[in-house]
């Protein structure tokens, strides 16, 4: 059994002459909740992209639930969702709907809906237009979405970009119950310290395509003794608590 849901060894990737991922070895453990943190343009969504094999590594390699990527893409793809850029949907139907479809196309029962609409908090919007949804509904709905086949993996990539307080609330909520109610593993990315504190065990951060710490949150205040998380990752960033 592997030891990580999801390890890299050396991912790197450039665009001309720019490294975009500098040699990057992630360590995701299974039912963690592992925060991917850095400023924006750190290198974030292209590590994403490389792990659903949106785009290609120029070296390195990736392991998901132990198998090589992509050389087991399509069995390792069935067991993972993501949320990556801005979600997909058809505005004038409803969210059942949408939902509907996506269960079609992963070929999963019907009954996987109802579920996964009641984990994100939309069983009394189901059946209202999805261009009537709030901002927050329409992201918790690219959730359900992403989980109706229910995977061991789910990857989002700035999930709370654009909310408004209530709707950031309603996401981190989503993010903390995955692991501890249905055992999925989730790889969440976000350039905010804070939203990561709140949802995140695991925590690894890239800074200029590095990772430059990854390990534990709770190992990360211990070694910190009387500083700061925030007086912490200025000091590995030169950037601060927005890193």
């Amino acid at each position: 059994m592997a030891q990580y849901v999801l390890e890299t060894n050396s991912l790197c990737k450039q665009f001309g002459g720019q490294i975009s991922v500098d040699r990057v070895n992630l360590q995701i453990p299974e039912g963690s909740v592992y925060g991917f943190l850095g400023p924006n343009g750190a290198g974030k969504s292209t590590t994403i992209k490389m792990l659903l094999g949106l785009i290609k590594p120029d070296g390195g390699s990736i392991a998901i639930f132990g198998k090589p990527f992509p050389k087991a893409r399509i069995e390792i793809l069935q067991q993972v969702g993501s949320l990556v850029e801005s979600p997909s949907y058809y505005g004038h139907l409803s969210g059942y709907k949408n939902m509907k479809i996506a269960a079609t196309l992963l070929g999963v029962p019907e009954s996987h809906i109802e579920e996964a609409l009641e984990l994100v908090r939309l069983t009394g919007q189901a059946h209202k237009a999805v261009r009537k949804y709030s901002l927050g509904m329409k992201q918790r709905l690219a959730i359900a979405m992403a989980i109706i086949h229910r995977p061991k993996l789910l990857i989002l990539d700035e999930p709370t970009n654009g909310l408004d307080p209530s709707g950031i609330q309603e996401i981190r909520s989503l993010i903390v119950d995955m692991p501890r109610r249905y055992g999925m593993t989730v790889l969440v990315s976000s350039h905010l310290l804070y939203e990561i504190e709140q949802v995140a065990d695991h925590v690894g951060i890239i800074h200029q395509g590095k990772l430059i710490y990854q390990g534990t949150l709770s190992a990360l205040r211990e070694q910190s003794g009387d500083q700061s998380l925030e007086q912490i990752f200025l000091g590995m960033t030169g950037m601060g608590r927005s890193l």
